[in-house]
């Protein structure tokens, strides 16, 4: 299990206060980061459904027969397996746990039109209430348990991001140096922590053109003397994800984008010395905005300036509340966890073309903040190859 039985116990008492709070009997969750949140367990659904049912006395994953005792041995609490023999066993398995007419949650952001239909039908609730955003809250608060293993998994993503500099030469594909990062950081996940299950740890690598995107996919690109580099390592590490996100340069930086470079440098430092409690997630924004401002740069911004970290991927876990963006009110308190990675994105055929990215991981402590990630970042450092 990725923590102690006493963290799972101590997320679901915290949980059945707000269902108390709410007036609900039981919560059927159907997100992987919900479930792995509650229970541990991180299900890969292939086209079937997965949940975990929550009651004031018990916690059961329900799992689909293929996975066989997998979901059970690596879940806190209780499992039931179902069978596919019969149609929408899935929600008789729930309804087991829950009990037909009662006052039941679910998630409002990741339940399916088409599964919502069949929960109202099998499940018959009395009342049923979106109790996603109340998770989020509760997610958005990090444990010391929890931080524990975001920090080794921010120093898991500096080895890959070590790994993928020294890789960095002309002429070598951007697959190439992509596979060198991946694999250092799966070999000290594993040698850290050697009784976990290893997914989905990746890396976005990309070249000249390439980065002007934040998501943009790895191609077989090989690197050119001048290039502009985006390095991007993802580690994760049973379901916890991090980040580390680096500008570099082939070789040598034009006039140019090292101005926009440096630019984007002095707004990262800034960014950071804003994350503090009680500072607003806009507020924080709007500073950095009329930083940008200042310097004729803020119209090359493309997205908000970071977001929160823990059960979270690439494609599961947003925690929308706490993102510095305009329209997020939420106030920064002590155990968060949050990024600072401000972007600016030059067009093809302007002085300084590409993408300029810059993502520190920090933990929200009660003066201040404290930056997790050690990966050197600027100029100084990443002019390589």
């Amino acid at each position: 299990m990725p923590f102690a039985g006493a963290e799972y116990d101590a997320r679901l008492a915290r949980l059945r206060s707000t269902m108390d709070r709410l007036g609900i009997e039981s919560c059927v969750f159907t997100s992987m980061h919900n479930i792995a949140y509650y229970s541990g367990f991180l299900y890969c659904a292939f086209g079937r459904p997965y949940a975990l049912v929550v009651t004031k006395s018990q916690s059961v994953t329900i799992s689909a027969g293929i996975d066989a005792a997998q979901p059970w041995r690596r879940c806190h609490g209780d499992n039931i397996t179902y069978t596919d023999w019969q149609r929408n066993n899935y929600w008789r398995a729930i309804l087991s746990v829950t009990g037909p007419g009662k006052v039941i949650g679910f998630e409002g952001d990741h339940i399916t039109l088409a599964q919502k239909a069949l929960f109202d039908e099998f499940l018959t609730p009395a009342r049923s209430e979106d109790i996603a955003p109340a998770t989020m809250r509760q997610r958005m608060h990090k444990s010391p348990a929890e931080i524990a293993l975001i920090r080794a998994g921010a120093e898991v993503a500096d080895i890959g991001g070590y790994a993928i500099k020294d890789a960095i030469k002309e002429g070598v594909r951007e697959i190439d140096i992509a596979m060198a990062g991946r694999n250092a950081m799966e070999r000290e996940i594993a040698k850290r922590f050697p009784d976990a299950e290893y997914r989905d740890s990746w890396v976005w690598f990309q070249s000249g053109i390439n980065t002007d995107g934040a998501h943009n996919p790895v191609t077989a690109r090989k690197l050119q003397r001048g290039d502009i580099l985006s390095l991007n390592t993802f580690p994760m590490i049973s379901g916890y994800y991090t980040a580390l996100e680096r500008t570099l340069f082939v070789g040598t930086v034009d006039e140019a984008s090292l101005q926009i470079w440096n630019a984007n440098v002095a707004a990262h430092e800034y960014g950071m010395s804003l994350l503090r409690p009680g500072a607003s997630c806009a507020g924080i924004t709007h500073k950095i905005n009329d930083f940008f401002a200042e310097r004729d740069l803020l119209q090359y911004r493309t997205f908000g300036y970071g977001h929160s970290f823990g059960v979270l991927s690439h494609y599961y876990g947003r925690e929308a509340g706490l993102e510095l963006r305009e329209d997020i009110d939420t106030v920064l308190e002590p155990g968060m966890v949050i990024s600072m990675e401000p972007m600016l994105t030059i067009a093809e055929g302007k002085p300084g073309a590409g993408g300029y990215r810059e993502h520190d991981i920090l933990v929200i402590t009660e003066d201040g903040n404290e930056n997790i990630t050690g990966y050197p970042y600027g100029p100084e450092f990443n002019v390589v190859g």
